[in-house]
């Protein structure tokens, strides 16, 4: 079994940065994609970024290009999501995912196999 854990939630202003972190375990992790999504109050899991597990290769959404950046650590399980000039809108629980499949970069929510538990980002205005 796969665990991830994320951290590096909290409180900023319109126009603050925050780091997410996550950590992946397990004697079955490998080469595995990651990225994270984001879910606010009453609406829908959405795609934020994800990196896959071989060339570092990344994907970003539309509203985050820009602003955020995805990126593995130094151990291969580890990826953060450094979050600059963040606005009123970034305001969600944002959760860490992975994907068995080594090149996923998927946007869709369902097609990835182990999830973190989520660390709330709150940007005031």
């Amino acid at each position: 079994q796969v665990q991830l854990v994320e951290s590096g939630g909290g409180r900023v202003q319109t126009g603050g940065s925050l780091t997410l972190s996550c950590a992946a375990s397990g004697r079955a992790f490998g080469d595995y994609a990651m990225g994270w999504f984001r879910q606010a109050p009453g609406k829908e899991r959405e795609f934020v970024a994800a990196i896959n597990g071989r060339d570092d290769n990344s994907r970003l959404a539309d509203s985050v290009k820009g602003r955020f950046t995805i990126s593995r650590g130094s151990a291969s399980n580890t990826i953060t999501l450094r979050m600059n000039n963040l606005q009123p809108e970034d305001t969600a629980v944002y959760f860490c995912t992975a994907s068995r499949r080594v090149f996923f970069l998927s946007t869709a929510w369902d097609g990835y196999d182990y999830w973190g538990r989520g660390t709330q980002v709150t940007v005031s205005s």
